[in-house]
């Protein structure tokens, strides 16, 4: 059983988005994509924040989506952290505990830019916990020209949020997160795909065995780079972190089922038939994860 981890879909014709919208399928897209591929279940996430979209899309997007396919896509919801008066002291749990009711098992993609240990940040995270609900975010490096929470080389501010709040289950997610698997990463590439023999040392690694709440999400580029790169480390590191990495795409269209749509599944099922990666370890990565996370 395969159960994405992080995909985006809208019920709007692809002709009447802008070209920044990057041609996002609609459900039906979706759902024939997994057909295609064998996947049985999807999270789909909204893109309700400003900045990697020229159109916000609403959670409302996402439930009618959802509704197209009860059986196969899973809502989450997106609560940016400065609803209502952009201040650290709003109560979020009222617009997450909204989405809940109708059906939500997460929140995100959070893309917000601003720093991860901003307070509004903080704020949403908490009520985040409060509510029980996982928090899917995009990782950034900077203020500006790009999407996602802000953190430093070395992922400082992560570390210093998950002290802070450890009740919050984030699902970790983008290059700059997953190029710290690496302990030999540089400031010059950690917002891109790294190459090459992993070494020891890597912060994601370490974050991983400190922090319960702290999920690995692998879907995208980031993610199967992550573990690709390095075949052997790779399937060492999945094996490692059985219980703390949930398996997905970060697809959106069509074009892409032969490429990101199977790419880190077709990875897993060559290490599994290969006796590089456990029947255990395959399964909790795929599927068993995100039922447990997501409350399935």
């Amino acid at each position: 059983m395969f159960i994405d981890i992080h995909a985006h879909t809208t019920i709007y014709p692809r002709e009447l988005r802008p070209v920044a919208e990057k041609g996002i399928g609609n459900p039906d897209e979706l759902v024939a994509m997994y057909d295609g591929a064998g996947i049985d279940m999807g999270c789909i996430l909204p893109a309700t924040q400003p900045e990697p979209r020229a159109c916000i899309q609403s959670n409302e997007d996402i439930l009618a989506a959802a509704a197209m396919f009860p059986d196969r896509l899973i809502p989450f919801c997106g609560i940016d952290p400065r609803l209502q008066n952009n201040s650290p002291d709003v109560d979020l749990s009222y617009p997450i505990n909204h989405y809940k009711e109708k059906g939500c098992k997460g929140v995100g993609e959070i893309t917000a830019n601003l720093p991860i240990d901003d307070p509004r940040c903080w704020n949403l995270f908490r009520h985040a916990a409060a509510c029980q609900m996982p928090l899917t975010f995009h990782l950034a490096t900077r203020a500006g020209g790009c999407y996602g929470f802000i953190d430093e080389f070395g992922l400082p501010l992560l570390e210093k949020t998950l002290q802070a709040i450890p009740d919050v289950t984030f699902l970790a997610h983008s290059q700059p997160f997953w190029a710290h698997i690496s302990g030999d990463v540089s400031e010059d590439e950690w917002a891109g795909y790294p190459t090459g023999p992993v070494t020891e040392g890597g912060r994601v690694p370490e974050l991983l065995s400190r922090y319960p709440g702290l999920i690995g999400d692998l879907s995208a580029g980031s993610g199967y780079n992550a573990v690709s790169r390095d075949p052997d480390f790779g399937y060492a590191f999945l094996e490692q972190f059985q219980d703390k990495l949930c398996w997905g795409t970060d697809c959106y269209k069509s074009e892409q089922a032969d490429g990101l749509l199977i790419q880190l599944k077709t990875f897993l099922e060559d290490g599994l038939a290969a006796g590089k990666l456990s029947q255990q370890a395959f399964d909790k990565i795929t599927h068993q994860n995100a039922q447990r996370v997501l409350g399935l």
